[in-house]
């Protein structure tokens, strides 16, 4: 959660710096900052973590260091939040909220794991831990419920760079985790006792005035018109007015999104407003290190509160599958979502402001929050056998137990699988079965795409392409001869091309590409048939010039 203060005209209030005091003094901590997050992020990729790892690392050390705090960091790491909340708008459906796995499990998760934290940490009290001791149930329940929350953050940043933020598990923990900031932003405006402020009808007007920005959206471009259409439209109706209006900032950054989702043009916008806002999200996890003093006791206290994440991520997994996820994907998501949130961060802060818990409990929650993310990078990248086998464990279930868009795929017989049915996809679907006669079954992971297919005639099933056991499912070696590989992102048609490999499919796969780059990277990993986006654009073009002009080609053909 940003530091936007509700009620609040304008960002959060910095000291401006004098000239003087930025000077050659200002410089050198920026120039501090930079080669020890690099180096640090660096470090991190080269044993094979996410670069965040280093990033969250970086940031304790310029605190043990001594360096002064940058001043421009806390509006950084706001602004960084607001625009991931604002990009996960963008991609998400509001129906997704609406479904029982969504709400059915971040509901239930928060109440039992607020019960399950508090029981931890009223053991540790009576053990004798320093920082518990004289804890009553009061403070225990509300770092109980601070750790209940997962970081929409990390979750949302892992899944974009696996290029699996539009798979079903993608989607699911993405809605949960947003269903999670709501009840936070209740909780916070609870807890100061808010009281609704006349201005917030204003915010009503925004469904009309989406409508505007989407005509003015229209006749913007494609270029970087496009991106300050993005930022301005997710800092000025989105997080500035529902900050003047008194509620969260990244609230309404996140509903702006959301309003804006059903424009054709959402992807594309998240897609440049990408490097942008993962830039500006390393403020945010520098934040977390250069926030407090570490102290023994408050590191071996957020070491501690590391055995919950286990726990934590089961307990996601178990109330997935009761409400109709197979166990794979449960468990997918699980991972995904075993993490502490920066949210605990502000409830610890209320607590230590209460006079309840002392300041070393904001140093343990920052290590807290930090060590999971460490724990639950490393979980992700190199759990895969962990995934595999917890997924095996479980006990299996009934197809009809199973939600319709997680249940196996029966191909049936079939020569041909389009994977991705846009433009491209459904074109090469209707060449290849009006064309050469074969028998094709397209694959979409969206459910409208899929209807419309559907009932245009076209043999399209709802399934996610970039799932693993999907291949393991389908068993495409056994009929199958052509394979296309059509999805809109370049990192799901390449993490489709790995886990159809790993099936043993050995017949043809052709790979649309949307560049040079896409297009030798395919080819690297063995595949010839790969079609460049822009192949015979021009000649298509020319040829149709002539055919309106009454042209007649040269050799005399039509």
């Amino acid at each position: 959660m940003a530091s936007w203060p509700a009620g609040v005209v304008g960002p959060p209030p910095v000291a401006p710096a004098a000239s003087s005091e930025w000077g050659c003094a200002g410089m050198d901590t920026a120039v501090i900052y930079l080669a020890i997050t690099f180096a640090l992020g660096f470090g991190a990729t080269a044993v094979r973590l996410p670069p965040l790892v280093g990033f969250l690392a970086a940031g304790f050390v310029l605190r043990a260091l001594g360096v002064g705090v940058l001043p421009a960091l806390p509006v950084l790491s706001d602004l960084g939040v607001m625009m991931l909340m604002f990009t996960i708008g963008l991609k998400l459906d509001v129906r997704t909220l609406l479904r029982k796995v969504a709400w059915g499990t971040a509901l239930p998760h928060m109440v039992f794991s607020t019960l399950i934290g508090a029981g931890f940490l009223g053991l540790l009290a009576l053990i004798g831990a320093p920082m518990l001791r004289g804890a009553d149930a009061r403070p225990l329940l509300l770092l109980g419920f601070s750790l209940s929350f997962s970081s929409t953050v990390f979750a949302a940043k892992l899944l974009e760079e696996r290029s699996e933020d539009g798979s079903l598990y993608g989607r699911t923990a993405l809605a949960i985790l947003v269903l999670q900031d709501i009840v936070a932003v209740g909780f916070l405006a609870a807890r100061e006792g808010w009281q609704p402020d006349p201005r917030i009808l204003v915010l009503v007007l925004l469904w009309p005035a989406t409508l505007l920005l989407r005509r003015l959206w229209d006749r913007v471009g494609h270029d970087e018109l496009q991106v300050l259409f993005g930022i301005a439209v997710a800092l000025v109706p989105g997080a500035w007015l529902f900050a003047w209006a008194g509620v969260s900032g990244d609230l309404g950054a996140l509903v702006i999104g959301l309003l804006l989702a059903p424009s054709k043009r959402a992807t594309g916008l998240a897609a440049a407003l990408f490097s942008i806002k993962e830039v500006l999200l390393v403020g945010f996890f520098l934040t977390i290190g250069t926030l407090h003093p570490l102290t023994l006791p408050a590191v071996l206290m957020g070491l501690a509160l590391l055995v919950l994440l286990p726990v934590q991520a089961l307990l996601y997994v178990l109330l997935q599958r009761l409400f109709g996820l197979r166990n794979r994907t449960a468990v997918l998501s699980g991972f995904i979502l075993g993490t502490f949130s920066e949210f605990g961060l502000i409830v610890a802060s209320y607590v230590v402001g209460q006079g309840v818990l002392g300041e070393d409990w904001l140093t343990a929650l920052s290590i807290a929050v930090a060590g999971s993310f460490i724990v639950a990078s490393i979980a992700n990248r190199r759990g895969t056998r962990l995934i595999a086998w917890l997924a095996d464990a479980l006990p299996t279930r009934a197809t009809v137990r199973i939600i319709p868009e997680d249940r196996p795929v029966a191909l049936g017989d079939v020569r041909a699988i389009v994977l991705g049915m846009g433009r491209i996809g459904a074109s090469a679907y209707g060449h290849l079965s009006r064309g050469y006669g074969l028998s094709v079954v397209g694959v979409e992971n969206d459910l409208d795409r899929a209807a419309d297919l559907q009932r245009r005639g076209m043999n399209v099933i709802v399934a996610d392409a970039t799932d693993a056991e999907f291949w393991q499912r389908l068993h495409p070696g056994r009929t199958v001869a052509i394979v296309v590989l059509a999805m809109p992102e370049h990192g799901s048609n390449v993490y489709a091309l790995h886990l159809l490999e790993g099936s043993g499919y050995d017949g043809t796969v052709a790979v649309v590409a949307h560049n040079d780059d896409d297009v030798r990277e395919i080819r690297e990993l063995g595949v010839e048939a790969v079609f460049h986006l822009y192949d015979g654009a021009g000649d298509s073009l020319a040829d149709r010039a002539a055919v309106q002009a009454g042209v007649k080609r040269a050799d005399g053909t039509d």
